[in-house]
C-alpha cells in the first residue's frame, strides 16, 4: 500500500498524546489523524472531542481505530507509556515503559507499515534504540523527540537572559533526554553573533555560575513542572509538532532529535540526542557538530550510563 502523506497515527492517548493530537489539529499537517489506545473508549473519546473543534480549525479527519490502520501513515507517533512519578529519573522508567513498547512494536511490525516512526515515550533514547532494534527498520525511520523540547527550554530561558527574543537565540541540548544532558555553549548564538560578542555588545556578562544556573534550572524543568502539574504535555506537544512538520513538509531543518548512532563521536549501539537534519525521510543526515574538551566528555559520559542501560535490555 502507498504511504499518504497527509496521514498520521498517535499511539497512546494520556495527556501527551492528546496534547500533540491537539497540536496537529491546530497546524493543520495532516488530513487524517488515528488515535490508537490499549483504552478504546478513551481514544474515540479524544477523537469526539478534538472533532469537535474541526469548524475552528484545519480541514481534517480524527478518528479512533486500531494498528490496522497505520499501513498508510506517513507518520506514526508513540507516546504510550506511564507517567514519571515526582522525584523519578527517565531511567527509571524504563522497566515499566520498555515492555509497553515491545507490545506495541509487536503490533506495528504485523504491518506492512513504511513510514517513519517517532517514539516520544521515557526515557525516549532508550526507547527509540528499543524501537530500531525490535522493528529492523534503517535508524532513518525510527527517531525520538530526543532534546528538542530541552533545547526550546534552553533557548526560552537564555533569551530571557538576554533580553531578547527566544526565536533568534541558537544553541542545543545534546545527549541524554534527561539527567546526564548537557548545554552546548561553544556553538551558541544570537542571530549568528557569538554568545560572548553578543554579551559584550550588550554590555553585560553570563558567568560560569550564571551558565551553570541557567543549565540547572534546564535540567530540572520537567521535575518542577511534575511537582506541580502531575505531568509535563504543552511544551513536548509544540516540539513533537515541529518535528511532524519539518518531516511532513520535507523541511530539512535542524533539530537534536534522538538518532541511533552510527560512529558520531566515536559511539555506537545507542540512541542520543545529536543536531541533524530532520525531513521526509525521517532523519536525513547527522551533524556532528565542534564540541567544546568540556562537552565532549558530557557527551561521553552520558554515552556511558545510557550503554550500560541498553545492556541490561538484551535487545
Amino acid at each position: 500500500m502507498d504511504i499518504n502523506l497527509r496521514k498520521a497515527a498517535i499511539v497512546g492517548c494520556g495527556f501527551v498524546g492528546a496534547s500533540i493530537a491537539f497540536r496537529f489539529l491546530q497546524q493543520g499537517t495532516f488530513s487524517h489523524l488515528v488515535l490508537i489506545d490499549a483504552n478504546t473508549a478513551k481514544a474515540e473519546g479524544e477523537a469526539f472531542d478534538l472533532s469537535d473543534g474541526l469548524p475552528y480549525g484545519a480541514a481534517m479527519e480524527i478518528t479512533a481505530g486500531g494498528y490496522d490502520d497505520i499501513t498508510d501513515c506517513a507518520l506514526v507517533v508513540i507516546t504510550a507509556g506511564v507517567n514519571q512519578k515526582p522525584g523519578e529519573t527517565r531511567l527509571e522508567l524504563i522497566g515499566r515503559n520498555a515492555a509497553i513498547l515491545r507490545s506495541i512494536m509487536a503490533e506495528i511490525t504485523a504491518r506492512d507499515f513504511k513510514g517513519t516512526l517517532l517514539v516520544v515515550s521515557n526515557p525516549v533514547d532508550v526507547l527509540t534504540y528499543t524501537a530500531y532494534k525490535l522493528s529492523g527498520y534503517p535508524r532513518e525511520r525510527v527517531i525520538g523527540s530526543g532534546t528538542v523540547l530541552d533545547t526550546a527550554r534552553f533557548k526560552q530561558l537564555l533569551g530571557r537572559e538576554l533580553g531578547v527574543d527566544s526565536r533568534n537565540v541558537h544553541a542545543f541540548i545534546m545527549g541524554e533526554h534527561g539527567d546526564s544532558e548537557f548545554a552546548v555553549w561553544s556553538g551558541a548564538n544570537v542571530s549568528g553573533l557569538n554568545l560572548d560578542d553578543f554579551c559584550h555588545l550588550q554590555r553585560m556578562s553570563l558567568t560560569s555560575a550564571r551558565r551553570e544556573a541557567l543549565y540547572q534550572r534546564i535540567r530540572g524543568s520537567a521535575n518542577e513542572i511534575i511537582c506541580r502539574k502531575g505531568a509535563t504535555y504543552y511544551g513536548i506537544a509544540m516540539a513533537v509538532g515541529r518535528i511532524a512538520s519539518c518531516i511532513m513538509k520535507d523541511e530539512r531543518s535542524v533539530l537534536p532529535i534522538s538518532v541511533v548512532l552510527e560512529g558520531e563521536y566515536g559511539l555506537s549501539g545507542l540512541a542520543l540526542s545529536i543536531p541533524s537534519i530532520v525531513g521526509r525521510n525521517g532523519l536525513e543526515k547527522t551533524l556532528e557538530i565542534p564540541l567544546s574538551p568540556d562537552e565532549e566528555r558530557a557527551m561521553r559520559s552520558s554515552a556511558e550510563q545510557l550503554l550500560s542501560v541498553v545492556a541490561e535490555l538484551k535487545l
